[in-house]
């Protein structure tokens, strides 16, 4: 009854810290409706990647999570392949230029996952 008992414990305490360790991802779809709502905010996103360019640990890419695309500017985070499944949290900034192009909105990365 106490290895139960403790097993049991064991499980939710895990349970618990994976989900407190998870930062709630913004939908790329909720993000593109009102830019300016989430502009300078920092948010997670997720999905796969496609459209991957850069070099030496920059780069931009973009991300697909099924409801909308967006573009992620990585510096110094280095940048996945096409179709890698990510999470990205970054910082929400419009009217961004990049390997001479321009993007409207665009998620710079501030984290490493």
């Amino acid at each position: 009854m106490k290895a139960q008992r403790a097993l049991l414990l064991a499980c939710i305490t895990v349970l618990v810290a994976s989900l407190v360790g998870c930062p709630s991802r913004t939908s790329i779809s909720d993000i593109n409706k009102d830019p300016g709502r989430f502009s300078g905010k920092e948010v997670t996103i997720g999905g796969h990647t496609s459209n991957a360019f850069g070099a030496m640990g920059n780069g931009i890419y973009q991300v697909d999570d099924g409801t909308g695309t967006m573009w992620v500017l990585s510096q110094n985070f280095g940048v996945p392949g096409n179709g890698a499944k990510v999470a990205v949290t970054g910082r929400v900034q419009q009217g961004i230029s990049f390997g001479g192009r321009n993007y409207a909105v665009v998620l710079r990365q501030t984290k490493s996952r």
